[in-house]
């Protein structure tokens, strides 16, 4: 066989084999798709907290007037936002003790003696009017401190907010099912879905969860002189969900 009838046989025999390669059967197939989605929101919901402390020799006086300043801060947030939702929490007491106080020869095991009481609260406020805030914490702030400020979304936002979640990462499932039919020379419509995991619990992905954009001020405030109003910006919220689709192809 000459040369050149043996170079053109190579070439076909090649030629033959990517063709065979190219074209390799893809029915009864299983392919696992993974898939995700996101919505955003701008945050409706913030979540206050507010504290105060007080400090004194005599521990009832400190406790007296925590309690004074607590009664009096809750009422003003009442009158400034009724539809608040409030919770008291975090009540201490601590004793409060010389940064430096010699022991006495012969009583090195002797328990310390505290000179005062620490004594403090803190109070929890949740609400959606957004609008007032920054008239409402001022008008707080003139009793008690600002201890925190967390945005987020309301739970009825976040319901609302499901079905266009599920609705973008089926469309994305969907997508994706598309491209890789069109890879494997397929037919989406050769494509069969065989089970769809909206969890995205199997071991093939990691559960998702919300990745809200929250705002966190700090501050504190113990006088009885009028505050300034601060200013707030809450944000928004995006929402995430993984799918995973086990497709079959005909």
């Amino acid at each position: 066989m000459s040369r050149s009838r043996k170079l053109m046989l190579s070439s076909l025999l090649a030629a033959t084999g990517f063709a065979a390669h190219a074209q390799a059967p893809t029915s009864g197939t299983l392919v696992v798709v993974p898939a995700y989605g996101e919505v955003k929101h701008v945050n409706d919901q913030v979540r206050i907290t507010f504290n105060v402390e007080e400090q004194d020799k005599d521990k009832a006086a400190a406790a007296s007037r925590v309690n004074l300043k607590m009664k009096q801060g809750t009422d003003i947030l009442k009158r400034q936002d009724p539809q608040a939702i409030l919770q008291t929490r975090g009540y201490y007491t601590y004793p409060v003790y010389p940064e430096d106080q010699p022991q006495p020869r012969g009583n090195a095991n002797k328990p310390r003696q505290p000179t005062g009481w620490r004594v403090g609260q803190y109070l929890d406020a949740t609400t959606t009017n957004l609008n007032n805030l920054p008239k409402t914490v001022a008008a707080v702030q003139s009793i008690l401190g600002l201890n925190g400020l967390y945005f987020g979304l309301s739970d009825a936002t976040s319901k609302k907010l499901d079905d266009q979640r599920i609705a973008a990462t089926y469309q994305n499932l969907t997508e994706r099912i598309a491209s890789i039919a069109r890879a494997m020379g397929r037919n989406a419509s050769d494509a069969v879905l065989d089970t769809i995991d909206f969890e995205g619990s199997g071991n093939y992905a990691q559960e998702s969860a919300a990745a809200p954009k929250a705002m966190m001020m700090r501050a504190a405030s113990m006088d009885s002189a009028p505050v300034e109003e601060p200013s707030f910006e809450p944000g928004e919220t995006t929402l995430n969900m993984r799918v995973v689709g086990k497709v079959r192809f005909k």
